[in-house]
């Protein structure tokens, strides 16, 4: 007896088997021939396995025929050809254990459609579910592509702290981490300010959850080549949008050497992978988000896999947007940080391609961002596809002293928090530039699925740590 999970078990080769499954009843059915049918799940994939168990099993009316949805159980039985034309196998079994019961008048999954509302309120419970099940197999494949890209690249997989005295985007909206006590905390003396004496607190200054790896990642870049970074992400922005998270997980290449034409190419290459391998791998899923989310998603990344991205600098773009004679929400010009719907006319409208915009105003991004020779942009990128517009952010990084340094001027920024991040200006510097991709983002697209709340197991916003 070999213990096998339904998704082997759902397949033509696996007839003739004696096989043991495990996993959780969706349905059960009696037949008046004196036999039921289960429906049996146990998450490897989006389907169920029938399992036909005999009145002559001997616990079959005292356990079997009281089953329910939500019920765990052992079966153990022969795989046999199915002659039901949607599904190509069944088991008989021979035994069926009960292990769990769940009551049918508090269990919340029963056999209806639930809204997406409801089932964040039971996120313990949700990942049962055909949807969330799916979001879960498609969210682990796209992580083991992430990964399977940048190892067969010749990357380093490196961590970078999660706790950091540095801010990365030089936005303020970070949570702090903090021992002091908040209705009691140590202060300075009144002749030196007053303030907060973060001298007593755990780490003797003031730190933060990071909102990014990178600013560590170059370190490693810079002495190690290509190196990329895969990890939880904080932002303590009050956004109650379906595109934000304040916890979220995210990859950040960073390679030695490379300019920004390197850098666009790679990150083209990484989004063609990742959506090739969730087609291959998701079958299934994707089928079934295709089915019931969005009729378009499978369509839309075949699209994308297969066409040329185009690139444009910002100031083409502006151009562009400004010549449409379509009037936008936000008005257009130049020097403004172009939105959703900018980004969503160039690429789904102008080019009906993923479209690379680069060459933005010094004025819209961080200090570590190369200047170009024009004195007014910096070697910035953003990637915009169908449907959402922008994807992936990244930028050829400024390796020159005085430029960084004065950059940091500008934005007001310490250069005695980032003395470590400028030496590698001072010893050895290089060309080098990264990106970074959302990873809740790239599941939200690759599924359909229109509220990023449902792409990852527990979502954390605003008013909301629940679980």
């Amino acid at each position: 007896m070999e213990k096998i999970s339904v998704a082997e078990a759902r397949q033509a080769a696996a007839v003739g088997r004696e096989v043991r499954i495990q996993g959780w009843i969706r349905t059960r059915r009696d037949s008046k021939g004196g036999f039921s049918f289960l429906e049996l799940n146990d998450g490897s994939c989006q389907g169920n396995v029938q399992v036909i168990a005999d009145a002559t099993l001997p616990n079959y009316e005292e356990t079997i025929k009281h089953l329910g949805a939500g019920y765990s159980v052992t079966v153990e039985g022969l795989v046999k050809a199915s002659p039901a034309k949607e599904q190509a196998t069944e088991i008989a079994a021979t035994r069926v254990e009960l292990h769990g019961t769940a009551d049918p008048e508090t269990y919340p999954l029963q056999k209806k459609q639930h809204s997406f509302e409801f089932l964040r309120t039971i996120a313990h419970l949700r990942p049962r579910t055909n949807t969330f099940g799916a979001i879960a197999r498609v969210r682990n494949c796209v992580s083991r592509s992430i990964h399977n890209f940048f190892q067969e690249q010749g990357f380093l997989y490196v961590h970078t702290p999660i706790i950091t005295s540095s801010d990365c985007e030089g936005a303020g909206a970070m949570f702090r981490v903090s021992t002091l006590d908040p209705e009691k905390p140590p202060r300075l003396p009144a002749d030196q300010g007053g303030k907060i004496d973060y001298k007593q607190d755990f780490f003797e200054r003031p730190t933060y959850l990071t909102v990014s790896g990178q600013l560590q990642g170059e370190t490693a870049a810079c002495a190690l080549g290509k190196i990329y970074t895969f990890g939880p992400t904080f932002r303590a922005e009050n956004s109650n949008t379906t595109r934000h998270l304040a916890e979220f997980w995210m990859v950040e290449p960073e390679m030695a050497f490379f300019d920004l034409n390197d850098n666009m190419a790679l990150a083209e290459a990484f989004l063609k992978r990742i959506f090739s391998d969730v087609l291959k791998d998701c079958a299934e899923d994707m089928a079934f988000f295709n089915l019931r989310i969005d009729k378009t998603v499978i369509e839309t990344l075949q699209k994308i896999i297969a066409a040329d991205f185009v690139r444009c600098t910002y100031t083409e773009a502006v151009d562009i947007l400004l010549a449409s004679g379509k009037k936008f929400e936000f008005p257009v010009s130049w020097g403004c940080d172009l939105q959703a719907e900018h980004e969503r006319y160039l690429t789904e409208e102008k080019f009906n391609a993923p479209t690379i915009l680069y060459d933005y105003p010094r004025t819209l991004k961080p200090f570590y961002m190369r200047v170009n020779d024009d004195g007014r942009t910096v070697r910035a990128m953003d990637i915009l596809v169908p449907k959402v517009g922008e994807i992936i952010g990244g930028s050829q990084r400024e390796e020159r002293l005085d430029v960084l340094e004065q950059r940091m001027q500008e934005q007001g920024l310490d250069p005695a928090h980032y003395a470590w991040y400028v030496d590698l200006r001072r010893y050895g510097t290089v060309p080098h530039a990264g990106f970074g991709l959302g990873l809740e983002r790239v599941v939200q697209f690759v599924t359909g699925m229109t509220n990023i709340r449902d792409v990852i197991p527990f979502p954390r916003t605003p008013g909301n740590a629940e679980f």
